[in-house]
């Protein structure tokens, strides 16, 4: 490759060739290896210095793999590369010793992994974990390392990043302890950077700021970039080469232009289909039923952080004066930065968060004022769907006895009939009966989410809180899922609460959205109406900086916005359309 100008030739930083990679098939109970599956079949593809590869394909596909074999991470010899080269500076990673791979990793290849709450060590302190690197691997000493990470924190758009570095990962919000990931990384200077799902956790506007810092050291420090996303729009705005996957084999490789605007492969056409467009707007008919199923009234939730054994640390408002009603059959989607209280608002209408003041009715029933039986029976008519399915699964139930579960507590079903409903439940979320005697970790990311849904449905709920249903999955399978939930939500009538940072899937199934920031809503109003014409500058912003699935509209660099916005207090600014001003 060259540059732009043609003056100067780029090296190359990463040729991988033929790389084949098999995963072990284990059966009966003490789970013996009975063979061998191909996961990764014969991939090849070559990174050039400034250069950001972007690695697509569904959940499965062999992405994920691909980046650990780069990184020297799969379990020998359960997990092995049978054939092909990983050639990172002229050297074959697949021949090199453990102490190698050690110096390697970190200091010249970094990876940025998809779930930070797992990649961060729990009982260590975030400040610790950022400069632990840089001192092992010699790039500073303590003070400089603790000096750096707090300036690296800053720049990933963390607030506050001195008290950040003595607090721990339970602490932060899941978008916090990625742009801590992204942080880390980062600081350790390497040659090639793997991102994996750098951005899924993370809301439009800090994304924004992310994918900007990630191509300003690309270009500034001449390293090569391997981004692995379902995101098609990250893609478009990021990448200059593609490769698509599906099954472990490379389907179509080339040009973003080319892959967006003229791809070759059935299956690229059919992912880029399945892309939810900000620019389209909810397909069906809106709610007319005006009854309030869900009414909150000035909540306030306000979490104390721990300095010590016994020493309580500084207050974080939670939810301030949050005032939000919900009507009956309609899709109120909430979105906000990541830490904006959403999933908190959401947790505290069924009381797993307790707010401090305030008052939720439900079906006219002040559920802040029950306790015991009277709770637990209003608690059946909601049903939460949680972001990460396997968090929320018991690894030693079977999904079939999780999905059962409700119906037992609830007594609706006899016990002859309950078989049956499970395996009607199943099929509906498009599995198969078949499946209820396997394992959570048995399933797909997009299986789970399935399972999660039969599951919140079980209990023939009134109202649905969806926390992110569809963050972690790939598109098509992301497609599947909304097509369910608005097959649901006609079927049986359901009134649902959809929170999300991703604003193509909000303006794809809302009926009305609700912009938090900072624990306050600060603009409500028909999805339409907040699209068209926005009136918060925070509302603004993000539309702005939501990426387009084009390469040929890159937005390019963008500034985030921030400070305080608003008092909190909302105006109506037009029927139905209220902002804080």
């Amino acid at each position: 490759g060259f540059r732009k100008n043609n003056s100067e030739r780029i090296s190359k930083i990463l040729n991988v060739e033929n790389l084949k990679v098999w995963f072990p098939i284990k059966r009966g109970f003490l789970r013996r290896t009975k063979g061998f599956i191909k996961a990764v079949d014969q991939i090849s593809f070559d990174l050039m210095e400034e250069e950001t590869l972007g690695i697509v394909g569904e959940s499965g596909s062999g992405k994920s793999l691909t980046a650990r074999a780069v990184m020297g991470l799969l379990p020998a010899p359960h997990v092995r590369v049978d054939k092909g080269e990983i050639v990172f500076g002229g050297e074959d990673i697949t021949k090199v010793g453990y102490e190698r791979l050690r110096g390697l990793r970190g200091s010249e290849i970094s990876m940025i992994f998809q779930e930070p709450m797992t990649a961060l060590t729990p009982v260590l302190t975030i400040g610790t974990q950022l400069t632990e690197g840089m001192v092992v691997h010699g790039l500073a000493d303590t003070s400089d390392a603790h000096r750096r990470a707090i300036e690296m924190l800053d720049r990933v758009g963390i607030s506050n990043p001195a008290k950040r570095m003595r607090q721990y990962p339970h602490e932060l919000s899941g978008g916090m302890r990625q742009r801590v990931m992204i942080a880390m990384m980062m600081l350790l200077e390497p040659d090639l950077l793997i991102a994996d799902e750098p951005t899924t956790a993370l809301d439009v506007t800090v994304q924004a700021q992310i994918l900007d810092l990630l191509r300003d050291i690309v270009f500034d420090t001449k390293i090569g970039l391997i981004l692995i996303t379902h995101d098609m729009g990250v893609v478009a705005e990021m990448a200059s080469d593609v490769i698509v996957l599906k099954s472990g084999e490379l389907v179509e490789a080339g040009p973003v232009q080319q892959i967006f605007h003229a791809p070759c492969a059935e299956y690229t056409r059919a992912l880029l289909d399945a892309v939810p467009s900000i620019e389209t707007a909810y397909p069906g008919s809106p709610s007319t039923d005006s009854t309030v199923i869900l009414l909150a009234r000035n909540l306030h939730k306000t979490f104390r952080g721990q300095r010590g054994l016994g020493s309580a640390g500084p207050k974080t408002k939670a939810l301030d004066d949050v005032s939000l009603d919900i009507r009956r059959g309609e899709t109120l989607a909430l979105v906000g930065e990541s830490g904006s209280g959403k999933s908190t608002l959401g947790r505290g209408f069924l009381r797993l968060a307790e707010a401090d003041q305030g008052s939720v009715e439900f079906n006219n029933i002040d559920l802040l004022a029950l306790n015991g039986t009277q709770l637990r029976l209003a608690r059946c008519k909601i049903q939460m769907i949680f972001q990460d399915p396997y968090a929320s699964l018991d690894p030693r139930q079977s999904i079939g006895s999780a999905i059962a579960e409700p119906i037992i507590i609830q007594g609706s079903v006899t016990k002859s009939d309950r078989r049956e409903t499970v395996d009607a439940l199943l099929t509906r979320v498009g599995l198969t009966p078949e499946m209820a005697n396997r394992f959570p970790h048995e399933f797909s990311g997009g299986q789970r989410q399935r399972i999660a849904i039969a599951r919140a449905i079980a209990a023939g709920p009134d109202l649905i809180i969806a926390d992110e249903p569809t963050s972690a999955l790939d598109v098509s399978i992301q497609a599947q899922i909304l097509d369910l939930l608005a097959d649901l939500k006609q079927e049986k009538g359901l009134t649902m609460l959809f929170i999300s940072h991703d604003l193509a899937v909000v303006r794809q199934v809302a009926d009305r959205v609700a912009v938090m920031r900072q624990g306050r809503i600060l603009e409500l109003g028909p999805v339409d109406d907040v699209w068209s014409s926005p009136r918060h500058p925070y509302t603004k912003a993000l539309i702005e900086a939501a990426p387009v699935s084009d390469p040929l509209r890159k937005r390019g660099l963008r500034t985030p916005m921030h400070g305080r916005f608003a008092t909190g207090k909302l105006t109506e600014a037009a029927p139905g359309h209220w902002v804080a001003l």
